[in-house]
């Protein structure tokens, strides 16, 4: 064949070659970076801490004592989790739910404009609620029954219902962002979201004191009544109902000390807070090593008040005599210690 020849027929398979390049994007299906998509590259930071100070009340961060506590104040922040849970609430009412990673990384929307809620996947105590609907979707923690525990006497008067307290477990750390207008438009190189995780669930170090007869105790636990049932995802403002959150404790060398993970107090953030608006009251189990049971209530309504969101109780004053730390049932366990159990409380469903 002569080269004049050889020439015309290679030209329709070079042009067949420059059609099927990545200049057609719609045919790069092996080249990710290259195929335009309704995509966005999220960049996840977060902000780590435990306590918020409210209108310049007890802020820990700059008053934390050098010594009286043992652990530093940086010691009580929470960890980066595990991972992160995604859902997109799209203007036609498509909702997409997608896991990332804990830094984040490359998600796809639908196209147009979404609302978009971020928190953390990572959590066992919480339980999540409505998440059908930004607006609605709140975190909230399980029931948890504790036979010996009858109400604090500080804090049920004072309810309006008279109901008995509603009683939970503490939450997990919770993180969470919202987006109240993202518009996904198709691209080919993915723009960057950077988004700051903030808590959504904060620390109360809890102290207990004693003038006498700590030295009688064998294990303790305790209440806090009067905190946030739950939180509203898109905007961190708490619940209005109100319940008392159990939690075990650990005995320290001189006090019963114990970390509360808490929502915060009820409805809140409100511009129209002060601290007539709830009580708060705190309560102490302990058993001694002859097996008794002793209940100790404080009300700390003007510490909680102070400290909306995380921070430190402090209690003190309580005295165990000689008469009650010595004494012993059978066997050296009383008959009022039947209940107790291995501080195991019963999860319960609301």
């Amino acid at each position: 064949m002569r080269p004049a020849a050889m020439l015309r027929y290679a030209l329709p398979a070079a042009a067949l070659l420059l059609l099927s390049a990545c200049d057609h994007k719609e045919l790069c299906f092996n080249h990710p970076d290259h195929v335009a998509r309704y995509a966005t590259d999220v960049h996840i930071n977060y902000e780590l801490i435990w306590e918020q100070p409210y209108e310049g009340r007890t802020h820990w961060q700059a008053d934390w004592p050098s010594t009286g506590f043992g652990f530093s104040y940086d010691a009580l922040r929470p960890h980066v989790p595990e991972g992160v849970r995604m859902f997109a609430y799209a203007a036609d009412g498509m909702r997409t739910e997608n896991n990332l990673l804990p830094q984040g990384e490359e998600i796809f929307l639908p196209p147009g404009d979404n609302s978009i809620l971020f928190y953390n996947n990572d959590t066992e105590a919480i339980v999540f609620n409505d998440m059908w609907s930004y607006e609605d979707a709140t975190a909230t923690t399980r029931g948890r029954s504790r036979a010996s525990y009858t109400g604090n006497p500080h804090y049920a008067p004072s309810r309006a219902d008279k109901r008995a307290e509603v009683t939970v477990d503490a939450p997990d750390v919770l993180f969470g962002h919202y987006i109240d207008l993202y518009t996904q438009t198709i691209v080919t190189t993915p723009p960057r979201l950077d988004i700051t995780m903030r808590p959504l669930v904060f620390t109360y170090v809890v102290r207990y004191s004693f003038t006498h007869g700590y030295n009688y105790v064998a294990l303790a636990r305790g209440a806090l009544s009067g905190m946030a049932g739950s939180v509203f995802l898109h905007n961190g403002h708490t619940s209005t109902d109100a319940v008392t959150v159990l939690y075990d404790c650990e005995l320290k060398a001189d006090c019963v000390e114990a970390l509360v993970n808490s929502f915060g107090i009820p409805d809140f953030p409100n511009p129209n807070y002060s601290r007539q608006d709830g009580t708060f009251a705190l309560n102490l189990e302990v058993r001694l090593h002859n097996g008794k049971i002793l209940n100790f209530y404080f009300d700390v309504t003007d510490q909680v008040a102070d400290q909306p969101y995380g921070g430190v109780i402090r209690v003190g004053g309580i005295e165990i005599t000689d008469q009650q730390g010595e004494g012993g049932g059978s066997g050296g366990f009383d008959v009022d210690v039947d209940g107790w159990g291995e501080f195991t409380d019963v999860p319960v469903e609301f």
